[in-house]
């Protein structure tokens, strides 16, 4: 701008900087957000009336919830209003950035001072609603932590509370009147009904109605499950047969066991309520009808699933027949008896039972769970112990079902006591959300199986199903979709997990950046498609574009490993570009990394610029044959951090790169396959090495592997402890037949040789027996003291006569004339 101060004279630049100011203010104009801001008047006094509950605390948890629904609401109001005006926000706080900071010194021209204060003037303008909508957020997310946080107070103190013992006998004569007070006000209301006329009449017109809806009701309960059961069954023993196919039509089949009765429930209660005889408790018996019903027959549905009947069909449990057959059982009675709880409940709900009355009615049913439960945690041990036996590892399957299993005797155990006791809600807590963990469980199982045939027949291969990562892959997606459900169950609330999602959608800020759930897809999703644009660009290269080139077979695939690695990284970039995530603020953190990874990653770094070095300058290729220390092969695989080479053994050998660019590398085929062969060859002593000579050249010009031009040589090498030594030096057309070429010459020497009388030699040693009587069986004669030395006989009595039997000998026992001693 000062440039163009300088270029431009004062008038045009005024009119300049008008038309600008005039342009950017219609852009903006345009950018702002027609979006229409919350009542703020209205959300005070909500926000009034939950900080006044808050502080007291002596509302109900209903009404805390409805006040918690409320402020949830508001605050999705103002997250939206956090984002009013943010293009004009963002377009400004650019144009401030291009114009840079006040100078810290000296006076800033007048035109850019007057164009920053129109700027800031316009951004606070823009801000001014967004900051109001941030604090209005904050201050509802606060509210809803708070009442949250009442609530779940008031559970855990409902937990530990200590109330009437069911074992306490002046309390059973209150159980039994709440009992009879129920049961006699469902009896009034059926005969204040049948005294009415009007009703009675009501009833003969509706009679037809009644009959039929209680005739199927009879049909549907009564018939319907073991009709159902009966066809399954006929179909699933077929399903070794027939495959997946038939066992997935079984399955589908086999819900109608739970559905049938309860379409029986429901024609039931239209013909009870058809009689017009149904008063307010009757309302609340029938209302909860359906649920009583859903749980008993899923449970004798989830039983015959897990339990099955036929041997034929394959069992998630390894149980003996007599023991399927007691869990089928057990797992009926867990259904009644929740069936059981969940009518006992509301009624008691309804008719506003003591806590007296309440625990004396509950406690024989928890008890009778209770023995429940143990039975089956010990058919689930059961299971574990017949999957293996005592000096094996199980699965980790098998070890979670342990877990399971002790855990449900446990509960089976601590339940009861806990409520005779006096702790009747922790019993409670504890005993019916295991039952409903157990069925949850029971139901990922069938799930798991219906996962595992829905693959073998898509792809039809039943026998990898189960080995198969993508029902693995889809199993564990399941599993993790049931954790909301498990959440509930013991006591979590929907607000709950309203609020959890409501955070991961949030995401969380690292820096200036947050990462949500729509940046990561987005940045999974570009980056996906650049990992895919890079691979069908390395595909068309390898077959279609560099064959045509003059390259190598190395130099292409050096050409086409680097495009995957340059596509790989402009893939991330892109990805991270238009995820719009931020990491000028990670510059520290990734200064601290790169230290950490200096120092304690230092090989990999090192074998990474190693593997860079190699694929550039292609000292080696894939294709060659190299040595390096004591590993021979040929180059198969060259990656960033090894390279893969294959023996003569057939054996795959990894080598780190950095080996290959700082060490010793032998290349036998770096550019062409000549190489040369250099083939030893001793003759004995005495032979006439000029013929040597000749017969070593003819045979290796008469070899067809070996090059005419230059021509095959034949050295003198040395003289050698048993032989003269010659070396056939040969260039070969081929080095990789070295081996073959090598064999061939040395079959032709042994036969030259022997044609012309030349000796091939062999070492020769000297043997010396300093005991030879000891293997004759020789008298040994002492040795005679040394006489005196006569005259010119100095050193004769020093040096001991050989004896007749120490012979030197070859070793073709034949005295030797010499050799080494």
């Amino acid at each position: 701008m000062r440039r163009l101060g300088q270029i431009l004279p004062a008038p045009f630049l005024a009119a300049f900087l008008a038309l600008m100011l005039a342009l950017q203010s219609g852009a903006l104009a345009q950018n702002v957000q027609t979006v229409t801001a919350p009542d703020y008047a209205a959300w005070e006094n909500v926000a009034k009336r939950a900080e006044e509950a808050v502080a007291a605390g002596r509302a109900s948890s209903v009404a805390l919830e409805d006040l918690r629904g409320q402020i949830v609401s508001w605050r999705s109001k103002f997250k939206t209003a956090k984002n009013i005006n943010a293009p004009g926000i963002k377009t400004l706080q650019a144009q401030l950035s291009a114009l840079g900071p006040p100078p810290a010194t000296g006076v800033e021209q007048a035109d850019i001072a007057a164009q920053r204060a129109q700027l800031t003037a316009q951004l606070a303008k823009l801000s001014a609603p967004v900051k109001r909508a941030e604090v209005a957020y904050s201050r509802a997310d606060s509210l809803a932590t708070s009442i949250d946080k009442i609530i779940r107070d008031r559970q855990k103190n409902a937990l530990v509370k200590l109330g009437p013992s069911p074992l306490n006998p002046a309390y059973w004569s209150a159980g039994l009147e709440a009992i009879s007070r129920t049961g006699r006000g469902i009896l009034n209301e059926i005969t204040t009904a049948w005294a009415s006329p009007i009703q009675r009449a009501d009833m003969q017109q509706n009679l037809p109605k009644i009959l039929f809806f209680l005739a199927l009701a009879l049909i549907l309960l009564l018939r319907g499950r073991a009709w159902m059961e009966r066809f399954t069954n006929a179909i699933e023993t077929k399903m070794r047969t027939h495959g997946a196919g038939r066992w997935i039509t079984g399955f589908a089949l086999s819900v109608g066991q739970i559905l049938l009765p309860l379409l029986g429930i429901y024609a039931l209660t239209q013909s009870l309520y058809a009689t017009g005889l149904v008063g307010l408790r009757g309302d609340v018996v029938l209302t909860g009808l359906p649920a009583m019903g859903l749980a008993f027959f899923a449970a004798l549905w989830l039983g015959v699933r897990v339990f099955p009947k036929a041997e034929s069909v394959i069992s998630p449990l390894t149980l003996e027949p007599a023991q399927r057959r007691a869990g089928r059982l057990f797992a009926g009675l867990l259904g009644l008896f929740y069936a059981l709880y969940i009518g006992l409940k509301a009624v008691s709900k309804f008719d506003n039972w003591p806590d007296t009355a309440r625990v004396v009615v509950m406690f024989p049913l928890v008890v009778v769970c209770a023995l429940v439960l143990g039975r089956l945690g010990q058919l689930l041990l059961a299971h574990v112990r017949a999957g293996h036996s005592g000096d094996q590892e199980g699965s980790y399957r098998d070890g979670l079902i342990r877990l399971l299993g002790q855990f449900v005797i446990a509960v089976a155990v601590v339940a009861p006591l806990l409520a005779a006791v006096g702790y009747f809600q922790a019993a409670q807590f504890l005993e019916f959300p295991t039952i409903l963990s157990l069925a949850l469980l029971g139901f990922l199982l069938v799930l798991q199986r219906v996962v595992a045939e829905l693959y073998a027949l898509l792809s039809g291969n039943r026998e990898g199903a189960q080995e198969s990562l993508v029902p693995v892959l889809l199993n564990f997606v399941l599993t993790l979709l049931s954790t909301p459900v498990l959440a509930l169950i013991w006591g979590a609330r929907m607000a709950d997990l309203s609020e959890l999602w409501a955070r991961f959608q949030n995401g969380f800020t690292i820096g200036k950046t947050t990462i949500s759930p729509t940046i990561f897809l987005t940045f999974a999703v570009l980056f996906t498609l650049g990992y895919m644009a890079t691979k069908l660009v390395q595909g068309a290269l390898k077959t279609s574009v560099l064959p045509k080139t003059r390259i190598d077979v190395g130099g292409r695939n050096a050409i086409v490993s680097g495009v995957g690695y340059l596509g790989i990284f402009l893939a991330a970039i892109i990805a991270i570009t238009g995820a719009g995530i931020d990491l000028s603020s990670l510059a520290i953190v990734a200064g601290a990394l790169s230290v950490g990874i200096g120092f304690g990653l230092q090989n990999i770094v090192s074998n990474f610029v190693s593997g860079i070095i190699l694929l550039i300058e292609r000292p080696i290729s894939e294709g060659d044959w190299i040595e390096v220390g004591d590993k021979m092969g040929y180059v198969r695989d060259i990656s960033v951090r090894s390279t893969r080479i294959e023996t003569f053994d057939r054996t795959d050998v990894i080598i780190p790169n950095t080996d290959l660019v700082s060490g010793t590398v032998t290349n036998w085929t770096r550019g062409n396959s000549v190489g040369r062969a250099i083939i030893p060859v001793g003759v004995a002593y005495g032979t006439d090495t000029k013929l040597v000579e000749k017969i070593l050249r003819e045979i290796a010009e008469a070899h067809p592997m070996v090059l005419a031009n230059p021509a095959p040589g034949v050295v003198f090498y040395g003289f050698g402890d048993s032989s003269l030594d010659f070396q056939i030096r040969a260039i070969l057309r081929d080095v990789n037949w070295i081996l073959a070429v090598k064999s061939d010459i040395r079959h032709e020497i042994v036969r030259r040789f022997a044609k012309e009388g030349v000796e091939m030699p062999f070492p020769q040693r000297d043997i010396w027996m300093r005991n030879p009587e000891t293997l004759t069986g020789a008298k040994i004669v002492p040795k005679q003291p040394p006489a005196a030395a006569g005259p010119g006989d100095d050193d004769a009595d020093d040096i001991p006569s050989r004896l007749p039997d120490e012979t030197d000998l070859n070793a073709d026992g034949v005295a030797a004339e010499g050799g080494d001693a």
